[in-house]
């Protein structure tokens, strides 16, 4: 072997050692390019290639969206409990322990209250890859709390949702939470603070027919799948075959389900006009 194969062999084994190990390089959902992941956190996990909606963390989604160093963290004292005893494959308390290391994450929402264009808000956002971004009974404490806060402070709230629905494991007390998270919000509504919801994929089950669609104005992501159950099951049940796009932003926006789609990359922007309109306040530039 001449020293140039061997250069070549050498600088290709380096290479792909280093791809591998440092992750440098992932591919998009929907067109399977191959992107560069530094890129890709640059645009908020938007495909540069096709304009897809991949997967954020809710904590990088709300830094991104709220004005920096005017944030302050709610509720981390609020956790998830095993009150059954639940078990499926796997107990419930394990399921917990296993989200908690991979998201870094106490819990399936975060809170934080913080500034917008300079205007008090307090936001929120589910952490899907924690069970799915479930409605747990910690789940709905920490909604309430948020809703209080603004309620403290006279300010929105801003709530973007990517779950599953109520969580399997807590069986009726998560369904009671669709109430309680309801209820919250028609406290906030007798006080004229605006409840803006941004629609992300997935918004399904009990949250979808909760606190997702009770924004003073609804707003989703493009292609985000939104809905109560899923389209295989209505099929079964009213045997008709439903539309391609069916549960896809835009076709709740044709229906009307939905007031607005945005872009991830416009949504701070876009929503910080909304709260200016509503709240009097000066418009962003």
């Amino acid at each position: 072997m001449n020293w140039i194969n061997k250069v070549i062999k050498k600088n290709i084994t380096t290479t792909n050692k280093l791809n591998t190990s440092n992750n440098l390089w992932t591919k998009c959902d929907d067109c399977n390019q191959i992107l560069y992941k530094k890129e890709l956190t640059k645009n908020l996990n938007v495909c540069p290639k096709c304009d897809h909606h991949m997967y954020i963390s809710a904590r990088l989604r709300l830094n991104t969206f709220l004005d920096k160093n005017k944030q302050v963290e709610l509720g981390v004292d609020i956790i998830d409990k095993d009150i059954f005893g639940f078990k499926d494959k796997i107990k419930y308390q394990d399921r917990l322990l296993i989200a908690k290391k991979i998201t870094k994450e106490h819990n399936a929402l975060i809170v934080i209250k913080g500034t917008l264009y300079n205007m008090p808000v307090v936001s929120l956002s589910f952490e899907f890859k924690f069970i799915g971004g479930s409605m747990s009974v910690a789940v709905g404490e920490k909604f309430v709390m948020a809703v209080n806060q603004s309620l403290k402070d006279s300010c929105p709230l801003i709530c973007f949702i990517a779950s599953g629905g109520a969580r399997i494991q807590e069986d009726i007390l998560a369904l009671m939470q669709m109430a309680k998270v309801s209820t919250a919000i028609y406290h906030l509504k007798k006080k004229c603070l605006p409840y803006i919801t941004i629609l992300t994929n997935p918004t399904m089950g009990g949250v979808s027919a909760s606190l997702a669609m009770l924004g003073d104005i609804n707003i989703a992501e493009p292609k985000a799948l939104i809905g109560f159950t899923g389209s295989n099951i209505i099929e079964k049940t009213i045997n008709k075959k439903l539309p391609n796009n069916f549960q896809k932003s835009e076709f709740l926006l044709e229906k009307g389900a939905i007031d607005l789609i945005i872009h991830r990359l416009d949504m701070r922007i876009r929503i910080a006009r909304i709260l200016a309109k509503l709240t009097h306040k000066i418009y962003p530039k």
